[in-house]
C-alpha cells in the first residue's frame, strides 16, 4: 500500500489521532480513531486488535520486567512488558475481545546504540513479550523489530490495519 493511500486515510473527515506516550497504553472501539506511538527504539510496541468486535489497543513498553521497581510498576504498569501487556489483555477482554480473534503485531525492540549494547533492552523486551503472548495462546502475526532505526507505529481502528513508519516511509505491518 503506497504512502499516498495511508496519508489519504489519515486525512479523512472525522479521523482522530490518539497518541500513546512512552510507558502508556490506549484502547478504542471508535472506527475513526488511529492510535499512534512514536520513538520505538529499544522500547516495544504491541498492537492487539479483535477483528470481530473491532476493539484494539496499542501499548509502548520501555522495560521488560517490573521486578526491578515494583513501586514504579504499581504507578506506571505500562512501562514494563510484563505488567503492561497483562493489563492491556485484561482490559481488552473486559471490552469483549476474544483471545482467538486477537491479531498481534509488534514493532521496535531494537538496539539504537548498536549490536554491542550492554543491557540489550530491546532484545529482552521482545523475549518477555513473546513469552507472555505465548502463555496467553496469542501468536504474533507480523513484526518489525531489531536494528537501530526508530519507528512510529499506527493502529487504524476502522479495520485493524497496522503500519510502521521509519526513515520517512510508512508501510503496512
Amino acid at each position: 500500500m503506497p504512502n499516498v493511500l495511508l496519508e489519504r486515510r489519515q486525512a479523512q473527515p472525522g479521523i482522530q489521532t490518539v497518541t500513546i506516550d512512552i510507558s502508556d497504553m490506549k484502547m478504542s472501539q471508535d472506527p475513526n480513531d488511529i492510535l499512534v506511538t512514536y520513538s520505538l527504539g529499544s522500547c516495544v510496541g504491541l498492537a492487539l486488535y479483535d477483528k470481530v468486535i473491532k476493539v484494539g489497543g496499542l501499548i509502548h513498553c520501555m522495560l521488560p520486567l517490573s521486578k526491578i521497581d515494583k513501586e514504579k510498576a504499581a504507578v506506571r504498569p505500562f512501562m514494563f512488558v510484563d505488567t503492561g501487556v497483562t493489563r492491556l489483555l485484561s482490559e481488552l477482554f473486559q471490552k469483549g475481545a476474544q483471545r482467538q480473534n486477537l491479531v498481534a503485531k509488534v514493532a521496535g525492540a531494537g538496539s539504537p546504540l548498536g549490536k554491542e549494547e550492554t543491557f540489550r533492552i530491546g532484545q529482552r523486551n521482545y523475549t518477555i513479550l513473546r513469552k507472555l503472548l505465548w502463555k496467553n495462546n496469542i501468536l504474533i502475526d507480523t513484526e518489525d523489530i531489531g536494528g537501530s532505526k526508530a519507528r512510529t507505529m499506527y493502529l487504524y481502528l476502522e479495520d485493524g490495519l497496522v503500519t510502521v513508519k521509519s526513515e520517512g516511509k510508512e508501510v503496512p505491518l
